[in-house]
């Protein structure tokens, strides 16, 4: 589900006031539309995500000393970018800019896409989404992402937003529904296994289904516990094997789950089972990957190439499916 987020209010009033602008100012879109500079702002601009693009330009701007060593050190831009969003780029060098300059630094708007957590079949024509509000501090100040806050913390009952579905036809359950399953996921990222569940609930398959989750603390963080406790009363769920990270002395993670039912994960593979990744792809899904090759190795008493190739295999017979952010 795609959403296209409206910006927060108060980040925009902050970013007018260190420009010294009302918002009133008259601005033209990107497709020749006229609106006022506030309505842009709020709607369509991006102004959460810094850029090297809106760093250079505002550099030029400025013609700051410090920025300039910035922008001329890529390493230094890179890991200035990681922690500063935009506003507090113009919190710490401020500087009066007319409208169309101001609203020319961000690029426009794009919308988020989140897994969807839901079965039609179960719910109708409603959507769940299953979204983590991102929630940052700089210059005293605490900001949110811009769909996480939109939905999580400012949009109201009964409020609208503008949506759209962006299929994706590479994550999709078997089509026999005798096919166990494998369901890998991380925090949010066990948005979709909760649709595959409902689904298989209404099919009525009678594939075996497995969840490896991972999340900080069990208290706090096993989202949907009640209905996968359901699911394993009920029978759907065969199995689930939890990681929590930030309880007890060690931090435990969905890798060392798989890599502690190594035999377990091989028979499954060996019975045909499909496996699914849900999650963070920078670390995540990549540590995931490397459990499942380490299982494929030591189970399948082949060289890490031609576990490799397994693991290639299973990819192009659709076996073998991610969906990382």
């Amino acid at each position: 589900m795609g959403i296209w987020p409206l910006n927060a209010p108060d980040t925009v009033q902050e970013i007018l006031n260190l420009a010294q602008l009302s918002g009133s100012e008259t601005v033209k879109l990107a497709d020749g539309r006229e609106t006022d500079l506030q309505t842009a702002l709020i709607e369509f601009a991006d102004i959460t995500q810094n850029t090297p693009a809106f760093l250079q330009q505002y550099t030029e701007l400025t013609d700051h000393a410090e920025l300039r060593e910035i922008v001329s050190d890529s390493d230094k831009l890179d890991a200035y970018l990681a922690i500063t969003p935009p506003v507090g780029v113009l919190a710490t060098y401020p500087k009066a800019l007319d409208a169309q300059t101001l609203f020319g630094l961000f690029r426009p708007q794009t919308p988020r896409l989140y897994s969807i957590a839901s079965a039609q079949d179960e719910v109708g024509e409603e959507v769940h989404l299953t979204v983590g509000v991102v929630r940052f501090n700089h210059h005293d100040q605490t900001y949110t992402g811009a769909a996480s806050g939109f939905i999580g913390e400012r949009l109201e009952e009964g409020g609208e937003v503008k949506v759209f579905v962006e299929p994706n036809p590479h994550f999709r359950l078997p089509a026999n529904g005798d096919t166990p399953i494998i369901m890998i996921g991380a925090g949010t990222g066990v948005a979709p296994f909760r649709s595959f569940m409902q689904q298989r609930g209404a099919n009525g398959d009678s594939g075996k289904n497995w969840l490896f989750f991972g999340n900080q603390r069990f208290y706090d963080d096993f989202l949907y516990q009640i209905e996968w406790q359901q699911f394993r009363k009920d029978g759907l769920l065969t199995r689930a094997d939890l990681a929590w990270s930030r309880q007890g002395k060690d931090k435990v993670y969905v890798q060392h789950k798989i890599t502690e039912n190594a035999a377990e994960v091989w028979a499954w593979l060996q019975e045909g089972a499909h496996v699914y990744v849900c999650g963070d792809a920078t670390r995540m899904a990549c540590d995931v990957e490397e459990a499942l090759l380490a299982v494929i190795t030591e189970q399948g008493g082949l060289s890490h190439d031609d576990a490799e190739d397994y693991l290639n295999d299973l990819r192009e017979d659709k076996r073998y499916q991610r969906d990382v952010y």
